[in-house]
């Protein structure tokens, strides 16, 4: 995959080189007015040119008819403010089709190359693979880019290719830590993480490898498993788990989740032996809502299934405000035709914020004799400071990247099926709360020996050690008729044990190597950078 964006960046490159050359080399004359041409220059200056690169299918949480009313919103509550947007200065919108594959690396070309417009800022896109290409050619164009997506732990090198990119909504990674404060907060060191692949959009799979990445820096023991949601994935899954880890991180789809704790719940491993943790993405009930109901007749199993079951999900803070967004935007998405509960979601608060960012960094910029096209200084600017966002405080850590807030849901009643935030992650801080006078039935239950050792196969005896019992036998009974060879006897099997206990040891150290290389293996292969 890397080559292939290598090789698209290289050709789309080389296009806009030759389209620009053969456009400037054959532009005609003509004149104007000195003052028109002073008017027309400042007029260009004080453009903002935004081009919006998010896919037209609203089969995504972040489409374009989704995602487009918040930033509509929040242009027009800057230009109502009057006192943000600098004076003379205004937003001109361009919306491009991003798919989650090359095409937004082509509409950035083309709207440099063809329709000679140099953009002063890139929102979006989304999909990691679709924003790689754009943020390497933004980082050598200089133009700041920042987006609600790209959120795998291939994006957290700002260094080098990735240099002019802000993330404004939090990382997988900003998730991995918040599970770290909680496995210290209960002195685990060993997990299991079964996600869901699907082998398009893979969001299971960079969360997961998010999360892999925290732990894998502090020293804990992993294992991983991936599942297609086939025929019989629900049993594979739980297998997985009875021969892996006792506490288990999920990322799968809201059905997935709760097939796979109803097969928990039947196998017996819902009475506290095991601990489940389940990953809400992107406050959509579209992956990992954590609510047990349904409607149907495994309604009252899967309520007691879910006792076992915490679901993280990002930390809402609501301002009155928030309302009001929330409406515009449910009401001009339903005109679009999308009906369902996730109006609005990370995405969709994340690029309103994402316009009001870029504004602020430009105000800096300006105000220290810099102009819109110094990029890096801007991309800057958007780092390492806290802003107020449409749902409440935004903050950019040093990196370009947003601290993480996250809740922990869990069920507080059995009886009624109560779920309720029984703690909070709060990133900026590194600090998890647990909440008071919150009757957390889970937690006592937990009766998980962190410290005990998964056994393999490679620890069973050999056969070959059961022929020491038959030796000795053999001596005693050669010893009782012979006297004569009874120290030959003994001292043929000390020198057959000797040899037995080394082969056997050196076998079991020979299986435990093997398996520790198959593990590393595994995770290489899944958790490679996109």
């Amino acid at each position: 995959m890397p080559s292939f964006f290598f090789l698209s960046f290289f050709t789309c490159s080389l296009v806009a080189w030759l389209l620009l050359a053969k456009s400037t080399s054959g532009g005609g004359g003509g004149s104007s007015s000195p003052g028109a041409a002073a008017a027309a220059a400042d007029e260009e200056e004080k453009a903002l040119r935004v081009l919006v690169l998010l896919p037209k299918d609203n089969t995504y949480l972040f489409s374009l008819d989704r995602v487009r009313p918040a930033i509509e919103y929040a242009v027009r509550s800057l230009e109502a403010n009057g006192t943000l947007l600098p004076a003379g200065y205004k937003l001109r919108l361009f919306y491009e089709d991003s798919d989650c594959g090359n095409w937004a690396l082509f509409s950035l070309v083309d709207m440099v190359a063809l329709k000679r417009q140099w953009p002063d800022l890139l929102l979006g896109p989304v999909c990691e693979y679709a924003a790689a290409p754009v943020a390497r050619l933004a980082s050598h164009w200089n133009l700041p880019m920042i987006s609600a997506g790209t959120l795998a732990s291939a994006f957290n090198a700002k260094t080098g290719e990735y240099s002019h990119l802000t993330r404004v909504s939090p990382a997988y990674a900003k998730m991995g830590e918040m599970f770290l404060a909680l496995f210290r907060r209960h002195q685990w060191t060993r997990v299991m993480l079964v996600y869901q692949e699907d082998k398009e959009q893979r969001n299971c799979f960079f969360a997961v490898e998010g999360v892999h990445a925290v732990f894998r820096d502090a020293a804990f023991h992993i294992e991983d498993f991936a599942f297609d949601e086939g025929a019989k994935y629900v049993d594979d899954v739980v297998r997985a788990v009875q021969g892996g880890e006792r506490v288990v991180i999920m990322c799968a789809s809201s059905d997935a989740i709760r097939n796979i704790m109803l097969a928990a719940h039947r196998q017996g491993m819902t009475n506290g032996d095991y601990a489940f943790f389940n990953i809400e993405l992107f406050n959509s009930s579209s992956y990992g809502n954590g609510s047990w109901k349904r409607g149907d007749k495994y309604d009252l199993e899967a309520k007691q299934a879910y006792s076992s079951l915490q679901t993280v999900t990002l930390l809402r803070t609501v301002k009155p405000e928030f309302e009001k967004f929330a409406m515009e935007v449910k009401s001009s998405a339903q005109k679009q035709g999308i009906n369902d509960d996730d109006y609005v979601n990370m995405f969709v608060e994340g690029f309103h914020d994402a316009i009001i960012l870029y504004i602020l960094a430009l105000r800096e910029v300006l105000k220290n004799g810099f102009t819109k096209k110094d990029g890096e200084k801007i991309v800057h600017q958007t780092w390492n400071r806290t802003y107020e966002g449409i749902a409440g405080p935004v903050s950019i850590d040093a990196n370009g990247d947003r601290y993480g807030d996250f809740s922990l849901i869990a069920m507080t009643d059995p009886e009624t099926g109560t779920q309720q935030v029984i703690g909070n992650y709060y990133g900026k801080q590194g600090r998890l709360e647990m909440l008071p006078n919150i009757n957390d039935f889970w937690e006592p239950k937990l009766r998980i020996d962190d410290n005990r050792g998964t056994e393999h196969p490679s620890n069973t005896p050999c056969k070959s050690s059961g022929g020491l019992g038959e030796s000795a036998v053999t001596g005693i009974v050669v010893g009782a008729l012979l006297g004569a060879g009874l120290l030959m006897a003994f001292y043929f099997f000390r020198k057959k044990y000797k040899i037995t206990i080394e082969r056997r040891s050196q076998l079991e150290e020979y299986n435990i190597g093997k398996h520790r290389q198959l593990r590393e293996d595994s995770i290489r292969s899944h958790f490679s950078a996109a």
